[in-house]
């Protein structure tokens, strides 16, 4: 009887705690500069640490294990002199051998800017990222600050790709729950 009391209570509990968990969307744009293009973009933002060994088929630029760290802006809109919300900062790298395929590690960190007493909290994402595909998906896998143990997802749309600097604009809708 006390273990089905003890199951009961928990069980409860878990419901309540999920119920307060608010859902926060955020909208930004994510300029991913690997080639610098004043005057919108006077310095890059994403370094090749690692150059990969073998190209990806079809793609004579990227190969497999290239890894690009990033201190990338974050922006209200999709222009580059956009008012700027945050950074994104981490790493991504080209994870697979036969397609255009990301590995994403990288703290969503924001400023001021975002509002609602954001400023210095992150969002941390964890993904695969298939770039030639028109939706991806990034797991929330945390968060600090405001967004402390968060969880969620965010929705990545490439916005603009220039294949010959290999710049990117990214939009990313970010639900996240704390």
């Amino acid at each position: 009887m006390a273990n089905k009391l003890m199951i009961l209570l928990v069980s409860l509990a878990l419901v309540l705690a999920a119920a307060a968990a608010t859902t926060t969307h955020l909208r930004f744009y994510m300029h991913d500069i690997v080639t610098a293009s004043p005057p919108s973009y006077p310095a890059a933002t994403a370094l090749r640490a690692v150059k990969g060994m073998t190209p990806l088929p079809n793609d004579p630029t990227n190969r497999f294990g290239d890894t690009y760290v990033i201190d990338d802006s974050l922006t209200e809109g999709p222009e580059g002199d956009s008012r700027l919300v945050g950074r994104a900062q981490g790493y991504y790298m080209f994870a697979s051998m036969t397609e255009a395929s990301l590995l994403l590690s990288a703290n969503m960190v924001f400023t001021a800017a975002a509002g609602k007493n954001y400023n210095g909290s992150a969002v941390a994402v964890l993904a695969r990222d298939s770039i030639l595909d028109t939706v991806r998906e990034l797991p929330v896998v945390g968060g600090t600050g405001a967004f402390r143990g968060a969880t969620g997802y965010g929705l990545l749309r490439t916005h603009s790709f220039n294949a010959s600097s290999n710049n990117a604009v990214l939009q990313i809708d970010m639900y996240v729950q704390v």
